[in-house]
């Protein structure tokens, strides 16, 4: 195993069926090994150096149903919310003054704000702040919108394609939405000129290790300057609360894979990691992750904002939030850094 993951290191990708005897074959040993090299490349683009943004989850209200999240349309008992201009731009103020120099406006697809009023935000925020970078969470989009929240300032855009299989893509969501299309909102986003991420669940409901390795080999495909992949995490109140979790040791395994692969992208060691480990985020730095995403959200409406259950940080203020993953980046070397945190092309 430790040839496939010099091989990848030095060409970047490998065959399908290699990246699934990678994933199916390796040993803690081998896991090691990985994770050394993907942390010396780590350090090699952006030394000890750990980017952070500021999250904002500002609406809890979704159109769609897809079946393994807790604010999908179809759950009757999802606490819904949402926030006004104002709350946002407050938010922004608190983050700024932690030291965020850039915002993530995530939410679900909510037709209550419409794109002018989507557009209309990110050019308060934008003239508000200049120096920060906004990025956009809010889902499947017309070119038409997307062009609209780029000229206003949005300079990234987030939408994981969650898995690359149009097969396994149907038994994650229902009737009306594909894989297809999902695609062909990133490729579309990336021509617009946003800094674009893109990514996929681990372990959801039905994943084969060729779903992965299909994942994998998308994300060569597309080029992203964001990855951002999760475990899978059951919700009580959706389809799949009865499956099992992603796990920890496969995410990471993961990661480290991504760092390889894509030695400049952007990696973050996500919320998820940290709730189904207590030091999965630290883990995941270990691994070959350089971002981090502390909670911007007012207090009041965190624990509403649950795509899956258990989620931590929920009771934090913002400053408890940013300051915790401070001393947590510390301890393992690590310094969480005031910048935007701007993909670059890879150090050679």
């Amino acid at each position: 195993m430790k040839q496939l993951i010099d091989r990848l290191a030095q060409d970047r990708v490998l065959s399908k069926k290699e990246f699934v005897e990678l994933l199916c074959g390796h040993s803690e040993d081998d896991a090691s090994y990985l994770f050394e090299k993907a942390r010396k490349t780590s350090l090699k683009q952006f030394g000890n150096r750990i980017y952070t943004r500021g999250l904002i989850e500002f609406t809890s209200y979704c159109r769609r149903n897809c079946y393994y999240c807790g604010i999908r349309s179809g759950n009757p008992d999802a606490q819904r919310y949402r926030l006004s201009r104002e709350e946002i731009l407050s938010c922004c103020k608190n983050g700024y003054d932690l030291g965020f120099r850039t915002f993530v406006l995530q939410g679900g697809e909510d037709p209550y704000y419409s794109d002018q009023e989507i557009a209309d935000i990110v050019r308060l925020i934008k003239s508000s702040w200049p120096d920060c970078a906004i990025t956009l969470s809010i889902g499947e989009k017309d070119t038409a919108a997307y062009l609209l929240f780029r000229e206003a300032g949005a300079d990234r855009y987030l939408l994981r394609h969650e898995t690359a299989d149009p097969y396994h893509y149907t038994m994650l969501h229902p009737d009306g939405q594909t894989a297809e299309n999902r695609k062909a909102c990133l490729w579309e986003l990336k021509s617009l000129g946003y800094q674009v991420g893109a990514g996929f669940m681990v372990g959801s409901p039905f994943q084969t290790t060729e779903n992965l390795a299909d994942d994998l080999l998308f994300l060569h495909e597309l080029q992203p300057q964001m990855v951002g992949i999760g475990p899978f995490i059951p919700h009580h109140q959706t389809p799949f609360a009865s499956y099992p979790a992603g796990t920890l040791d496969q995410t990471l395994f993961l990661l480290g894979v991504l760092r390889l692969m894509m030695p400049s992208v952007l990696l973050p060691a996500t919320t998820a990691l940290g709730t189904i480990a207590p030091d999965g985020r630290e883990r995941g730095i270990l691994a070959g992750a350089n971002v981090v995403m502390p909670n911007l959200s007012p207090v009041g409406v965190r624990k509403k904002y649950a795509l899956y259950d258990n989620k931590i940080c929920t009771g934090e203020e913002a400053a408890e939030c940013r300051f915790c993953l401070q001393n947590r980046m510390n301890r393992i070397g690590y310094e969480l850094v005031v910048d935007r945190g701007d993909y670059f092309p890879e150090r050679s």
